[in-house]
């Protein structure tokens, strides 16, 4: 008998051979009943339990569609085999395939009003961008030597941030049990609207102080309920592209904030009323989110909310309204049940806000999204997004030059986001990260050494959107979306929302300060010694979830830390053998597919084997 082939240059191949705990191997198995309770339930099973859950809810009249839609559930690929389906139906399930974006007019209606909802989101972030060069003399806080003064504007920009971190955040998850995904989308929308209102009639620095901490109960709730609402009306295989709007529209806010603070500016004062160009500029970010109040009204509520409360009919109602065929929605209803019932199963007699750190798989995947989550904020970008007026001012720019250059930023930052669509599942994740901060960096040092030459100052740092755009920006809330567990998925964005807004407080709060003490030499040069730092953590901590089912993600961040940093240093020498050298170096694998089982050396073949979705782990014989 022939022996296995052995590799070349064995000595580059580590593959990692874990033991998956007792707690990780429950996960696991819970995950894989969570990424589809109905795999391996036998027809008639499934159609007996069919009915008695139509029965249960009142569905019989719909018992044929529910039957159909269970099938398909099960398995997406049915209906090529089963009679039961008819030609109609068939065209429509390929047609969901093979063209996704092909769908209802109330889907799209709904992908519109939840773009504007991230639209809002960015405006009310970057108004106050122009209007800071504005209002900061009126109130008496304009003083550019005053570290009092400093200080205080940078109370007046933090404060919806600091709301969020601290309030608003917390309350999305009982805003939405109660009201569900529409309603809280109105009232976070309607308090937008009212909170800009109300910031352009202040007459003190402390007034809009509190009128923009109020603000942030229409900021933070609404960050953490669109993108699940998105999610949850949308098909699956749209579904992540339509999460990732989110990021992309409220990257257009940025700039359409930008863009009418460059209008708004040449707006005179009228008698009786003193700074109508900056009062004009913060109030009509109001606009957006009035218009997103109206829209909402006709919009669907979300099937799995309805679900939850009971209201199989109403759910199924909507359903038939975001897609084309009631097969479709009646599969989608009953697999938003069965995975309900999963997850409340699931769910039971468990602590999870204490398995989220005990538990060392959630535990490295909370450590990896809380990186990208504080590296969204502490790679400077928001320094750019919410000072780069001033920042403009400080190089020598006029007025209006200055707000001209902050809509350059506000464009990029927009246009670079909408190829992060398809680069995120193009290139990973963690790669992308890899690539972009190093790029970050130096777009941030160049910024700041150009302070000390005579001319163009400041302009380098347009070009930090280029490289933020399709990395940090869109990469951490959709990595922490996916890193953790389904049953504590939930507690972990909350998590995850809650670390990115208190950041953004801290930078937005200390940024003014920071500029006066260390000149913007050493404040840029502060975030770019940020961003190096991060993208060693990223290195160590970060792993890829590019195109892993659940049951491989816990496979990945079952991976104890240490092991995975030993991993991330190794990469140091192929990284620069690959693009320094130019070499062709063998890339070391961390997990091993089942698909590479053939080219294992006799020595591996010793060892037993644990499957956990498409990997195949050895695990050391004891």
């Amino acid at each position: 008998m022939s022996s296995p082939p052995e590799h070349k240059n064995d000595e580059t191949h580590h593959h990692h051979h874990p033991k998956l705990d007792a707690t990780t191997k429950v996960i696991a198995n819970a995950n894989a009943k969570l990424s589809n309770p109905l795999r391996g339930v036998p027809h008639d099973r499934l159609l007996a339990d069919v009915e008695v859950f139509a029965n249960e809810r009142g569905l019989t009249h719909i018992l044929s569609d529910l039957k159909k839609g269970a099938l398909i559930a099960q398995d997406p690929e049915s209906y090529h085999r089963l009679d039961v389906f008819t030609e109609e139906d068939r065209q429509v399930l390929r047609d969901e395939v093979t063209h996704k974006w092909r769908q209802t007019g109330m889907l799209y209606y709904m992908v519109v009003m939840t773009s504007l909802a991230a639209a809002v989101q960015g405006m009310d972030e970057a108004v106050i961008n122009g209007a800071q060069i504005i209002y900061p003399a009126q109130f008496g806080i304009g003083d550019p030597t005053s570290k009092r003064d400093g200080w205080l504007i940078g109370v007046v920009n933090s404060a919806p941030y600091l709301c969020c971190a601290t309030i608003s955040c917390w309350l999305t998850d009982p805003l939405n049990q109660w009201l569900g995904r529409k309603k809280t989308i109105f009232i976070t929308c309607f308090i937008s609207f009212i909170t800009c209102i109300w910031s352009a009639l202040t007459n003190t620095w402390w007034h809009l102080f509190i009128a923009r901490f109020f603000l942030g109960f229409g900021i933070g709730p609404k960050s953490a309920t669109v993108p699940v609402y998105a999610a949850e009306c949308s098909p699956a295989p749209i579904r992540g592209a339509l999460v990732m709007m989110w990021q992309m529209w409220t990257a257009f806010g940025i700039f359409l904030g930008d863009l009418i603070d460059l209008v708004f500016y040449f707006i005179p004062d009228r008698p009786g009323v003193t700074g109508l160009n900056w009062r004009l500029m913060l109030g009509s970010a109001g606009i957006p989110g009035l218009i997103v109040c109206l829209q909402v009204m006709w919009a669907p509520e979300s099937p799995r909310w309805l679900i939850s409360k009971g209201r199989y009919e109403d759910a199924f109602n909507e359903l038939c309204r975001l897609r084309f065929s009631r097969v479709q929605a009646a599969r989608d209803l009953y697999y938003i049940h069965v995975l309900l019932e999963a997850e409340n199963e699931m769910k039971k007699g468990r602590n999870r806000v204490v398995e989220m750190f005990t538990i060392p798989r959630n535990r490295n995947a909370a450590l990896a999204s809380w990186i990208v989550m504080f590296g969204q904020q502490f790679c400077g970008v928001n320094v750019i997004a919410y000072y780069s007026s001033n920042i403009f001012l400080e190089s020598g720019f006029t007025q209006v030059a200055a707000l001209a250059s902050s809509l350059g930023f506000g464009a990029l930052n927009w246009l670079f986001a909408l190829p992060a669509v398809f680069t995120i599942d193009t290139f990973g994740r963690r790669n992308l990260l890899l690539f972009t901060f190093p790029c970050m960096a130096i777009c941030l040092l160049i910024t700041g050494f150009s302070f000390w030459d005579g001319f163009e100052k400041g302009r380098i740092a347009d070009l930090f959107a280029i490289f933020y755009s399709p990395g940090e920006g869109p990469v951490p809330f959709t990595y922490s979306a996916e890193a953790f567990p389904l049953y504590i998925r939930d507690i972990g964005m909350s998590f995850a929302t809650a670390t990115t807004w208190f950041w953004n407080f801290v930078l937005s709060i200390t940024w003014p300060s920071m500029v006066l003490a260390f000149k913007p030499q050493g404040a840029f040069g502060w975030y770019a010694a940020w961003c190096c730092i991060l993208w060693v953590l990223i290195l160590l901590f970060v792993r890829e979830t590019k195109g892993k089912t659940l049951e491989e993600l816990d496979q990945v961040f079952a991976v104890p830390a240490s092991v995975h940093a030993a991993y991330g240093l190794r990469q140091i020498p192929y990284g620069i053998k690959k693009f320094v050298l130019f070499q062709n170096p063998v890339a070391e694998e961390l997990y091993l597919p089942e698909s590479e089982e053939s080219t294992l050396s006799h020595h591996d073949r010793t060892h037993e084997w644990i499957r956990v979705g498409s990997f195949r782990i050895p695990i050391s014989v004891s």
